[in-house]
């Protein structure tokens, strides 16, 4: 008995703005198309779920409990990349080097936060 792989499901109540986000902004490839959920892979084994929160299990809440992040070669590419297509909620770059990342924080069109980061050691 084993995992095949996880997927991520977040929920929304405009799920067409969603998918042109995580398509355009971040180029996630749709994988799987149910219509009211799509299963964007991510990369190799890990997948996001965007559901429409009028059909899906939960709904949308305006306070996210979740944080999806993104473990990248390039903080300041992304950073870059990011701030051209002029995303919500972007912070600066910042360095912890307690816990030995670099990296910043956004925001998706409904407040899902998303963290770009890159492990210093």
């Amino acid at each position: 008995m084993k995992i095949e792989y996880p997927i991520f499901f977040f929920y929304y109540k405009d799920l067409e703005q969603a998918f042109n986000f995580y398509q355009e902004v971040l180029n996630f490839k749709l994988e799987i198309d149910q219509g009211w959920c799509k299963i964007l892979k991510i990369r190799e084994s890990a997948y996001l779920g965007l559901v429409d929160e009028r059909r899906g299990s939960l709904k949308a809440v305006k306070e996210k409990g979740a944080l999806l992040t993104l473990v990248v070669d390039k903080v300041e590419a992304w950073h870059e990349h990011l701030a051209r297509k002029k995303v919500q909620g972007l912070t600066p770059i910042f360095k912890n080097e307690e816990i030995g990342v670099q990296g910043f924080f956004f925001e998706d069109p409904e407040g899902y936060k998303i963290e770009i980061q890159k492990f210093l050691k």
